[in-house]
């Protein structure tokens, strides 16, 4: 029986990918790293250590550790969020719904824990979430397991007994490895990929999710 529903964040919960592609931006280009759209589309699901050691790799800088490059990277992605984060659609109906059927809810993100209070803020659902974690604090981030693991144990459920929304590919593998049932709500623009055919139920926002697909994953346990 499903018990719990767990959801990603960025892209997920809250339209954060425009500001952190503008953090990494101002920050990288401020130690002359040449940011150009298509190395930043490989960086898109990576943490932000991750990223900080990419961008390294191809433009090697002086002057500033990796750690500090990585922290101006979160503290602007922080000042972004606060002042101009806005909610993914559905999302107050999503958590609405869980919670009307006494579902246990959990945040996975490959985000910095310290932005997981920030966005929960600027959003005003704080008080939905039982557990939250970050793949900050795992030895890999998605689509390694270890973060939908973790947040499992958190709320004292079986992984099966969990559903995933994720907006990634990366995402729903990593949910899938974690053997977790998964929803995917993609970007407009990438809906009919069919990379996103990996995901038990595709949607386009996470208000179109009803008792039918509720039951449809079910049916799945």
């Amino acid at each position: 029986m499903i018990q719990a529903v767990i959801f990603d964040m960025d892209g997920t919960l809250i339209d954060s990918e425009p500001m952190w592609k503008e953090a990494e931006k101002q920050v990288f280009s401020s130690v002359g790293v040449e940011v150009s759209d298509e190395l930043s589309e490989q960086t898109a699901s990576m943490t932000t250590r991750e990223v900080t050691e990419f961008w390294y790799r191809h433009f090697p800088w002086q002057g500033k550790s990796l750690e500090k490059v990585e922290n101006e990277v979160i503290e602007c992605v922080a000042k972004l969020i606060a002042v101009n984060g806005v909610p993914m659609e559905g999302v107050q109906e999503i958590l609405d719904f869980f919670q009307g059927k006494k579902f246990k809810i959990g945040l996975s993100t490959n985000a910095p824990s310290r932005l997981i209070p920030v966005v929960l803020k600027k959003l005003n659902i704080a008080h939905y979430f039982h557990a939250i974690s970050s793949s900050e604090d795992e030895k890999k981030g998605k689509p390694d397991p270890a973060v939908y693991l973790t947040t499992a144990k958190k709320l004292n459920v079986k992984p099966s007994q969990c559903i995933v929304f994720e907006d990634s590919v990366s995402g729903i593998l990593s949910a899938s490895h974690a053997n977790m049932k998964t929803v995917v709500i993609p970007p407009s623009i990438e809906f009919t990929n069919k990379k996103y055919q990996i995901s038990h139920i595709k949607l386009k926002k996470l208000s179109d999710f009803t008792d039918t697909h509720l039951e449809e994953i079910q049916m799945l346990y």
